[in-house]
Formats: C-alpha cells, structure tokens, sequence
C-alpha cells in the first residue's frame, strides 16, 4: 500500500516520467521495426522485388496478430495502472491473471486460423500469381510464430506498467537483435532465400517471449502465481473495453492494407507500372511507416502508465501536462520524417533493393504523395492512447476508426474511380489531415471536461 502511495508517478516531473517510460518504449518499437526492415532489405536483395511484394502481403497477418496483442497488452496495463491508482491492490492482481491467460488464448487461435487458410488469406491480401509461391512460403513458416509474437508484445506493456520500461525495451532489442544475426546467416551463408528470413523471424520472436515470460518470476507490485490465471467474464469485458480502441485501431490498419494492396494492383495494372512495382513499393513504404509509428506509438506507449495512474488519483493538471509534453515532441519527430520522404525518396528506396527505371519512378512518387503528410501521423496514437490510459473507451475508439475507417477506406475506394492510380496515392495525406482535425477537436472538449473536475476536486 506504502509502494502505491508515494509512486512517483504521481508527483515526479513530467518530462522526466516520459523520459523514463517512453524511451525504452520507443526504443524498444523502433527494434523491432529495425529487424522488419532488415527482413526487407535481405529479401530485397536476395530475393529481388517479388520477396518485398511476398512480405508486403503477408504483413496484414501481423498486424492482426498486433490488434489482439494491443488489445489484451494495453487493456490489461491500463487496468491495472488505474486500480493500482486508486489504491485496489487485489482487483490489480485478478486483471494481470486475467490479461495473461487471453494472450495465450489469442495467440494459438490465431496461428491455427493462419495454416489453415493460407492461400485464402492471401489473395484476399492481394498476391499476385507471380508473388503468392513467395508469399505462401513466407506466411507458411512465419505463423507458428504468431503465438510468441503476441504474447512477447502483450506482455511488455505490463512490465512497462510495473514500472520496468527498461527491461522490456531489453526483450526486444535480444530478440530483434537475434533475427538480424540470423537472417545474414540463413539468408547470405546458408542460402535459403525466403525461407531463411521467416525462420529468422520465428527465432528472434521466441527469444523475446522467454525472456519476458522470465520478469514475471520478479514482478514489482505483487507477486504472481498459477491460482491468478482465470477468466471471469468481469475481468475480461474490462479488459476487451480499454484495450478495444486499440485493437480497432490495428484492424482498421490491415483493412487498409488489404485495400491498399488491391487498389494498387488493381490501378498499376491499367498504368506503366504494372501491378508488382505498386505491391513491392507499397510493402517498402510500410515498413518505413513502422519507424516513424515506432515513435508515435512507443512514445503514446510510454505516457499510458503516467496517464492512467493520475487519472486514477485525480490529478487532472498532470494528465493534460503528459499528453500537451508529449504531443510537441511526437509532432517534431513527424516534421523530420517529412522532410526525408520529400527529399531523398530514391535514396530511401535503394536501400531495400534495386529496381528498373520504373520501379524507382514509382517510389519516388509514391513515398511524397502518399506520405506527404507524416507530420501529423503521431496526433492520432497519441490520442487513442491517452483516452484508453484514462479509461475514456468511446472516445478511443471514436478516434481509432478515424483516419483508416471513416476517411482513408472510402477514399481508396472513391479516388482511383476519378485519378486511377495518383487517386491512390493522395488518399493518404488527406485521411491524415482529417483525422488530425477530429482528434484535436475531441482533445479540445475533453480538456475542458477535465478543467471543470479540476474545480470541483479542488
């Protein structure tokens, strides 16, 4: 009770409580998309275009298996966080059980529902005739590391939330790590291409999962034992509804993927460039899109535990002070990755792979259109991250929806019917600017809101 009392989350500096928490969160997400890009960047140069368009299709299995892993991770350590706040030790204790035990649940589900519909599941990810041996392939291996990959990234958020961001920045950076040693191994000196990567993959997930299942033999706030694995439905629900905006949030993001993909091929197919270039650069841009999240979301990551244990314990002043802090920080990264898709895109490209004449004309083109306005990427997990660590779950979810669902899926399906493949590429800054304007909009409102409980607490 003395340990939740005088927690310094409650009356430490702000910037010095983001430091602390957000920079192995950000660390620890930008490995981990480090070690997504150096896939890209063997497959590119050892498998050629086709290797890039074969992971750029299987890469919304992952996301999926991301949604479920943010859902249950941030569900559970937002819980946590708030009844840790309010002084509820023992309700704390039956969320980490109950947060656990769904990460295991998840995870297996997911692999099983992958071997089983593979092929399925890629072509409705569009894989193209020529693309889907590699893809098959790729996917194939890469699910019976589904179940370690959601449950090391759920996981880490409640070691974060205990009070360890060190340490589950460490998990990560071993495992990611790991697969980059591997895959020059596999790929350069065994020679298996393809399958090289995916086995790589599996490696480095797997020792990231042990070596956070380990922290919870030392966990800070209580100890944990097999008697607090359950699932009573209370928990549960609790945890499916601060994790859902989350969890929309990834959905929305393989929706788009899915759309992405087949808008692309679709369209390329009637340009100069044919449907692969479209695919393969589009799996290029993602994975560079993974390094400017790495900031936002780890950045969004790491201010969950300052916001829900304030919110928890009223302190209205600290909960707007994190996210206005945090915010300008987020924005500045935002402006920086602007400026080097605007000004070195074949630079950028080249670095995954080489390309004919066309191929580098579409990445070029692609990367300043459809990522024109990056600098207002980090507005949205800023503020689905901050309604859910203060358990505002309608909200969230509201802002979650916002930019994939209600703006950039009917863009991608609207555009291209007037601008063929430009239609594409300029649905993407115009979804950014709108579901920039709604969030500040409800962030505007909810600030109020805060000011007025302010009052009345004081």
């Amino acid at each position: 009770m003395e340990k939740t009392m005088n927690n310094p989350l409650g009356y430490a500096p702000i910037p010095g409580l983001i430091k602390q928490f957000a920079i192995p969160s950000i660390v620890g997400m930008l490995v981990m998309a480090a070690y997504n890009i150096t896939d890209q960047i063997f497959i590119g140069h050892v498998v050629g275009m086709l290797g890039n368009a074969a992971t750029n299709v299987s890469f919304p299995i992952v996301t999926l298996t991301t949604a479920f892993a943010q859902m249950v991770g941030i569900g559970t350590a937002s819980n946590f966080n708030l009844n840790m706040g309010a002084k509820e030790v023992n309700e704390a204790k039956k969320y980490i059980g109950t947060g656990l035990l769904l990460m295991l649940i998840f995870g297996m589900s997911i692999m099983v529902f992958v071997l089983l519909f593979k092929n399925q599941i890629l072509n409705l990810c569009g894989a193209t005739p020529t693309v889907m041996p590699y893809a098959s392939l790729y996917l194939g291996i890469t699910a019976f590391g589904f179940p370690f990959l959601l449950m090391a990234n759920a996981a880490s958020h409640l070691v974060r939330a205990d009070g360890s961001p060190k340490y589950s920045m460490f998990c990560t950076i071993v495992g990611a790590i790991l697969n980059v040693i591997l895959d020059a191994l596999f790929m350069f000196v065994f020679k298996w291409g393809i399958q090289g990567a995916a086995l790589a993959t599996i490696i480095g997930q797997i020792i990231s999962f042990v070596i956070t299942l380990l922290y919870f033999r030392k966990f800070k706030s209580f100890k944990i034992h097999f008697k607090m694995l359950h699932l009573k439905s209370k928990y549960v629900i609790s945890i499916i509804k601060l994790g859902t905006s989350n969890w929309l949030n990834h959905m929305i993001m393989m929706i788009v993927n899915i759309t992405l993909n087949n808008m692309l091929t679709k369209y390329g197919a009637m340009s100069i460039y044919g449907s692969d270039i479209p695919l393969a650069v589009s799996g290029i841009a993602a994975k560079l899109n993974s390094v400017l999240a790495s900031f936002a979301v780890g950045l969004a990551q790491g201010c969950q535990p300052i916001l829900g244990f304030n919110m928890g314990a009223k302190k209205y002043d600290r909960v707007k002070k994190t996210y206005k802090t945090a915010l300008t920080i987020a924005l500045g990264i935002g402006f920086v990755a602007f400026l080097a898709f605007q000004f070195v895109p074949r630079q950028i490209t080249s670095i995954f792979g080489s390309g004919d004449q066309l191929y580098y004309q579409f990445a070029e083109r692609y990367l300043r259109i459809y990522m024109m306005m990056v600098c207002l990427y980090s507005v949205q997990p800023m503020t689905v991250n901050y309604f859910t660590g203060i358990g505002n779950v309608k909200q969230g979810i509201v802002i979650s929806l916002s930019r994939q669902g209600f703006f950039l899926i009917p863009l991608l399906l609207i555009l291209p019917l007037f601008w063929g493949l430009d239609g594409v590429l300029y649905a993407g800054p115009i979804a950014d600017v709108l579901a920039c304007i709604l969030a500040l909009v409800l962030m505007k409102r909810n600030f109020k809101k805060l000011d007025i409980k302010n009052k009345r607490f004081n």
